[in-house]
């Protein structure tokens, strides 16, 4: 059959099925469960219209049943059978098997540092691009510049990247970007400032955000009235300590940016570089996440009451005061939605490791190490078991984003 008419056989089915069910479902129950006729008729009417609702609904929930909790419970069933003793019950072997192996460990390693560096690089940036857009007449154009990464496919953005990270051999030219500028530097004073004082003031000003943002997750619990912080403490303690470590990775990587004896002249495999060759492939999520951020905190930046911001003015205020004491504070909820959501993504990040790494050179990630167990290894016990790590990783987030949107909607 012509793919065209099939789809429009499909919509005509579908359809017309849809309208089917609530026709008859609805005749059912007024016609033949609850007659609205008889001395009964009120409570016949009463009783229809509580069941109406879930009849609509039940399509839904039967399909959100299917396709969302029956693949939950058949994967934890999964992560406590072996397939190759025939489906047979292990309890937690899988999870011991898994906990033992160095690559979980090094997915998780790597999923923490995700988790820290690109929600807050993206919703920083995001916010910065909300803010210095709309004080310009070409702003929109600008904005529509950074969505753009929005519209590609993770996998289209990591071979865009590949091609800027690509290395060829010295003796032909580059088509990499990176390797291209690298190689315009045979040392002197212009190699010093580019490749030495600059990444470390980067480094510097990197270390700084993570310790600003460590101490207003931490200040809370040092106040005089702290008792109502106790429910977070975990997070803030997780915050906190996720916090410290940055900064003295950021501290031990000046180090090794003053001691270093930098290659002038030769190509760099960037992909292939320990510990740095993650942030390479967070900036491809970064790229693309900044611009869903922007689109968000513009409109938040948009609500704020121009009162307040007048009233600063009146009172002395400069416009650095006024972005992070007035305007900040007031979309703070906006901006709390917009970090979580990107966490959610970020936490779930396959696409961009496996197209450009494969989870190679210390690059690892848990989705990755998941797909590697199932569909290479053809381990199901410990694919599954990692999938639910994922899940019980993603949950806590995704409970806390759904309640803090119904408070700010009271």
């Amino acid at each position: 059959m012509n793919p065209a008419l099939q789809g429009l056989l499909t919509i005509i089915v579908g359809v017309s099925g849809c309208l089917a069910y609530f026709y008859f479902s609805n005749q059912f129950l007024d016609k033949v469960l609850y007659p609205a006729r008889g001395p009964n008729a009120g409570r016949n009417i009463n009783r229809a219209n509580q069941i109406r609702p879930w009849l609509f609904l039940f399509p839904a929930l039967f399909a959100l049943g299917l396709y969302l909790a029956y693949p939950v419970f058949a994967t934890l069933w999964l992560s406590l059978t072996d397939r190759d003793q025939g489906g047979a019950f292990v309890g937690l072997a899988n999870y011991r098997q898994m906990m033992s192996e160095p690559k979980f460990w090094e997915a998780m390693r790597n999923n923490m540092l995700w988790l820290i560096v690109v929600p807050a690089a993206a919703t920083a940036l995001g916010l910065l691009i909300a803010q210095l857009t709309d004080r310009i007449r070409w702003g929109s154009i600008a904005k529509s510049l950074v969505f753009m990464p929005m519209a590609i496919s993770f996998v289209g953005a990591s071979v865009i990247w590949k091609l800027i990270y690509d290395t060829r051999p010295a003796d032909q030219d580059q088509i990499g970007v990176m390797n291209a500028v690298w190689l315009a530097f045979e040392g002197g004073v212009g190699s010093v400032l580019f490749l030495q004082v600059l990444p470390a003031i980067i480094l510097l000003a990197f270390a700084a955000v993570v310790a600003w943002v460590g101490w207003l997750f931490v200040r809370p619990l040092l106040s005089s009235a702290h008792s109502q912080h106790w429910a977070l403490m975990p997070l803030r303690l997780v915050v906190a300590g996720g916090a410290l470590w940055l900064i003295w990775m950021s501290l031990s990587s000046l180090f090794d940016l003053a001691t270093a004896d930098i290659p002038y002249g030769q190509p760099q495999t960037w992909l292939t570089l320990p510990y740095w060759n993650s942030f390479f492939l967070m900036v491809v999520l970064i790229w693309i996440q900044t611009g869903f951020a922007m689109v968000i905190l513009s409109a938040a930046l948009r609500g704020v009451p121009e009162e307040t911001i007048e009233a600063a003015i009146v009172d002395g205020a400069n416009p650095l005061e006024i972005f992070f004491k007035i305007k900040v504070p007031q979309i703070m909820g906006t901006i709390v939605v917009v970090w979580t959501t990107i966490t959610l993504v970020v936490l779930k990040v396959f696409d961009i490791v496996l197209a450009m790494t494969n989870g190679q050179w210390e690059t690892q990630v848990l989705a990755n190490y998941m797909y590697d167990k199932l569909f290479r290894s053809f381990d199901w016990g410990v694919g599954s078991a990692s999938a639910m790590v994922i899940m019980l990783l993603v949950l806590p987030i995704l409970i806390w984003n759904v309640r803090n949107v119904r408070k700010e909607m009271r």
